[in-house]
This record gives structure tokens, sequence and C-alpha cells, in this order.
């Protein structure tokens, strides 16, 4: 009997594996839906670039806002007028944007003239459309790297899990803001006009001046700034120190004022190496009359350079009471030249007026020169950040004439001898070419005494001259009783006399120092020449002037010139006319550095100039 045996499992034919073969072939082969996934792997990857840009932008965005609330919260903190506590100061700021959270330090610094303010800040922006994944960076660096550099997919998730996600960004702000008054030097240019008497201009100008040069005093440290003041109406007069340290020629009793010539007001310098003509003291006027016989010199009106000494500038100076008595001693007087009030005002911030100021500082232990010692090597260099040079200019005018005396009459000795002692003029007329005198002799010098009309070949009290004179003889007509003569006959008998006094040539400075030139003409010449032909040599020719368009014009050569070397200009128009307007706003260093003001607003235009000085500079 077979025993029975289970059926066995049929072979597997070949067929089937072959198929697996070939469709797996044919799978590796197919290029169907390539683009597909790549498309869909770039769009996934620029998702995530834009939204990792989104994120950044908004952070961008608090950043800048955080730094703007920053930046205006340390500069109010830091100003010097400020009150408030520094550190309530921009806490305040913070906390009115809503972001007083985010502030975490404020650090102050300060003295009499400066105060800095630094802060930062700190605020998270939320990642809203990316997750920037894990910390990569730190991925990287970890320990547990392999040598190969290369992670297996379980370790990559393994590490991504210990790592905290990025769910936000942290942005910070910083910054310092600083107000430091450090050395300053400030030119005041103060109109002092005649029409500066009407409407209580002067009285006005005198407070906003005394306010500015307190405020600046009580904001500044001890030492570091010096103010000049100029103030100037036709012409501006110096101290006799700073005229000495020049090189001048010319005249001028009473008074220092320099002419200057076009091509002077191209630059600020006044340098104590060119030669200046002086102005002669002298009237512009048509009036008539002498007062060389009182020793008075010739005082009027039209008189440009004036003698008194509140018109003499003030050189660097730190008193301010001092400067607060000078200002109130201000008169209304004069013609307007604004083009030499700020030649002077610039030129004493020019480093070329450096030797004048050394020979107005007493460099001993005493400190008791005109300038203090303090101010040595003032004014400082241009560009060299050692000072702030500031020109205040004011004026209610437009410029008007300027006079001088021209260039035929200023210089050397004139043709007039003068006898103080008997108050007498002679002319010289050179050699006696018709013997005018009649004494037979021709070549002798001949002069003409106006006051008695006679040709002399002397000034008078030069010469002697004989004189019948009646005289006592030696015979006695009658006697005493005593014995004694009572009474000699009379004789008569000629003497030679000496002219009393001594006369003296006149420069032409002295001539017109003491005498308008219209006395001059009528009086000395007059009875020589006639009237006419006198006033034609010796009156309207004597005295010249500038006019307006021309100082105008000088007026923005000097404004150029000192804002070229970075020096500030700020101009006011106190009730100034359309014309003078033009000119100040154009000398300002710009339009916000000019002032158009009406009475009591000039001490806002003082006051808004001071605040302008200190202004603020964000320095981080």
């Amino acid at each position: 009997m077979k025993q029975f045996q289970a059926p066995k499992r049929p072979p597997v034919t070949p067929l089937p594996k072959a198929l697996w073969r070939l469709g797996t072939h044919r799978f590796r082969k197919e290029e169907d839906g390539v683009m597909v996934g790549f498309s869909v792997f770039l769009i996934i990857m620029m998702i995530m670039i834009g939204g990792i840009g989104a994120d950044i932008m908004l952070a961008e965005m608090r950043r800048t806002q955080l730094q703007h609330t920053l930046d205006r919260a340390i500069l109010a903190a830091a100003d010097l007028d400020q009150t408030r506590p520094a550190e309530t100061v921009v806490a305040d700021y913070f906390d009115k944007a809503g972001v007083a959270h985010t502030l975490n330090e404020v650090t102050v610094s300060q003295s009499l003239n400066h105060r800095s303010v630094s802060a930062t800040a700190e605020i998270e922006s939320n990642l809203v459309y990316s997750t920037v994944g894990r910390d990569l960076k730190t991925l990287r660096e970890s320990p547990e790297q392999p040598s190969s550099g290369i992670y297996t997919s379980a370790e990559v998730q393994e590490l991504e899990a210990r790592l905290p996600a990025r769910t936000s960004l942290t942005i910070g702000a910083s910054g310092t803001a600083e107000e430091r008054i450090g050395n300053i030097e400030i030119s005041m240019v103060l109109d002092v006009s005649g029409s500066m008497g009407n409407n209580s201009r002067l009285s006005n100008l005198k407070v906003a001046a005394k306010e500015f040069v307190q405020t600046m005093d009580d904001t500044t440290e001890d030492d570091t700034m010096s103010i000049s003041i100029v103030p100037y109406s036709a012409q501006v007069s110096t101290p006799d120190e700073v005229m000495a340290a020049l090189q001048t020629q010319g005249e001028n009793p009473v008074a220092n004022c320099l002419n200057f010539d076009a091509a002077d007001y191209n630059t600020n310098s006044i340098s104590p190496t060119q030669t200046y003509d002086r102005t002669l003291h002298f009237t512009w006027s048509s009036s008539e009359y002498d007062n060389r016989s009182n020793n008075s010199v010739v005082n009027d009106s039209y008189i440009d350079c004036r003698q008194e000494s509140s018109r003499e500038l003030a050189l660097m100076q730190n008193d301010t009471q001092a400067l607060k008595t000078y200002i109130d001693s201000f008169f209304a007087k004069g013609n307007t030249s604004i083009d030499t009030g700020m030649k002077w005002g610039t030129a004493l911030l020019d480093p070329s007026f450096q030797p004048v100021v050394s020979s107005m500082i007493d460099s001993t232990d005493g400190d008791t020169g005109t300038i203090s010692n303090v101010f040595e090597g003032r004014p400082y260099d241009y560009g060299s950040n050692e000072s702030l040079k500031i020109v205040v200019l004011m004026s209610d005018g437009q410029n008007t004439r300027q006079h001088f005396v021209t260039e035929n009459y200023r210089y050397d000795d004139s043709n007039v001898w003068y006898n103080a002692q008997e108050d007498f003029y002679s002319i010289y007329l050179g050699e006696d070419e018709w013997d005018d005198d009649n004494d037979g002799i021709y070549n002798e010098p001949i002069y003409f005494w106006p006051s008695q009309y006679k040709y002399k070949d002397h000034a008078y009290g030069e010469g002697s001259y004989e004189t019948t004179e009646t005289v006592n003889s030696d015979v006695c007509r009658s006697y005493r009783r005593n014995g004694s003569c009572k009474r000699y006959y009379k004789i008569k008998k000629t003497v030679t006399v000496n002219e009393p006094g001594e006369a003296k040539v006149l420069s032409y400075a002295d001539l017109w120092a003491y005498t308008t030139p219209k006395y001059v003409a009528d009086n000395i010449y007059g009875p020589l020449m006639g009237e006419s032909a006198a006033r034609n040599e010796w009156y309207y020719p004597v005295v010249d002037d500038v006019g307006y368009g021309t100082k105008d014009a000088r007026t923005r050569s000097v404004c150029e010139a000192a804002k070229e070397q970075g020096v500030i200009v700020y101009a006011i128009g106190f009730e100034a006319p359309d014309a003078a307007r033009v000119v100040l706003k154009d000398c300002a260093s710009s339009d916000s550095h000019y002032f158009d003001v009406q009475g009591l607003e000039i001490r806002d235009a003082f006051a808004a100039i001071a605040t302008s000085i200190r202004q603020l500079r964000l320095i981080q």
C-alpha cells in the first residue's frame, strides 16, 4: 500500500519577476511629472524666503520706531534748558510711545556747559511668517557632529528636538545726545544809526542785547566764551590799542576809524601787516564854522567817525556786567554802513587778528590788559574745531552814504599856516614870481594874509615890521619942586617889532579837524580867489562818498567771505525797509538764520539765536 503524500507546490515561473524588474526599470526611465515636483520645491522655498523677508521688514520697522523714540527722548533730555531730570524725561517719552517696558538703561553726564545723555532699549519682534526653523548654527556647532560632517535623518531629528524653536527676534536701539557749549567767539554787530532813535528801537535793542549776553553767560562755562560788540553807524570806531597795533596812514586827533577799499570786503581780514587809511576827523555838512581858536574840533551830526567812547567797539570781553553797562551807553546818530560793521565784526573772528589781540593782553599774573589773558590765541584758526564762530548782525535800515576826504586833500601838509596866539591864518602861495608884495624881490616865498588882504614874504608871526612910536626924549619939559622931572619932551621914533605869536603849517588832517571845508573855502581862500573859485577848489572836491548800491555789494561780499570760512551768520531786520531785508537775508547763513521783527519781537529773535547757538548735536 503506497504512503499518502501531499501535493507539491508548483514551481514559480520567471515571468512575474521579470515583469517586476521591467516595471521598475520603466519607472526609472519615466520622465513625466518631473517638473511638477521641482516646481513644488521652488514654491516651498519661495514661501519660506518670502516669510523670512516679511518678518525682517517688520522687525526693521519696529527697530526704526524704537530708535526714533529713543533719539527724541535723549535729545530732549540733553537740552541744557531742560529742568527735569534726564532719566525722567527719557522714561516719559518711552511711556507716551507705549514702549516703556523696552527701556533698559539711561546714563547722564553733565557740567555747567555740557550735558550728555545715553540710553539703550530692546524689544521682541514676533516671527509671524517664518519659523526660521531651529537654530541651525547651533546644530552645526554641536559637539555631537560626526566626523564625516553628515547626519543621518534620525540624528537630525534627535538633535533638532533638543533645540528651542525661535519664535521672535530681539531688536536693540541705542544712542547718545549731547549739548555742549565749548569755545565760542561771538561778534554782535549792532546798528546805532540815527534811525534807531525812532519808535523806541534803541531801547528795545538794549534790552534784547543785554538778555542775550546774560543768557549766553548763564549757559557757558567760564572763560570759554568771548563776546565782541561792534556798534556801527556810518563808521566803526576802535580803541587806541587797536589802532596802535595796525599799520595806518593819516591822522585823527580824536577818534580811530579806517577807510576800506572795495577789495578789502572780499576777505574778513584786518591784518596788522597791511597799511590802511585812517578816517580823518571832518564834517561833510555845508556848515561854515571854525573851532580852532577855542581848540575844539568840529562837532555836529555830520561826523562819520564818532569820538564818543560808547562808539568804540568792545573786543573779546567776558565781563557780562561790563558788557551790559556798555550796551546801555549806546546812542543813536549817523548814517548806516552795514558793510563796515560786518567788516569789523568778521575781522574780530579772523585768525589774522591774533597779533592785535595779543598786544592787548597783559601776560603777567596781574591780567590787567584790555583783553583777559584767557583769550590768548584767539581768534582761533578756521576749521580747527577749537571754537564756534558766530556773527549776530542787526540793522533797522538799509545802507546809506559813507563819506571820506579825497586823495588830494588827505596827506602831508596843507598850504595853510596858523598863528594860534593871534588867531591868524596865512596861505603859502609858492615863489613870488610877480612881486606881489611889492618889495622888489622876486626869488622869495610869497604868502597871503586873508584877514588883511595882504601879500607878505612870510606867514604872520614869522617876521617883523617897522612902526613909528611916540616916546619920551631925554629933555625935561617941567620939574617938580623937589627938582625931579615932571614931564619930558615927546619925540617920534621908528622901531622894529617882531610879529607876536608863532605860525605853524597845518597838515590836511589838522585843517579839517578844526575847520569845516566851507569855512576854509569862503573865509581863508575866498579873499584870495573869490568865493566861486574857492568853493570849486576847496569845498566841493574835498569830500566824497560811497553810495548805498556799492555798500550793498560790499556787504554781500564780506558776508560770503565769512560763510565760506564756516562762520555762522545770524541777521535781524528790525523794522527794516524791503531793500535792507534783502541784503540782510542774503547775508545770513540761511533763511532760517534771518529774523524779521517788529517792536519787542527783537527780544524773541535774540532769544532764538541764543538757543540756536546752543543747538543740540546727535553724536552717536
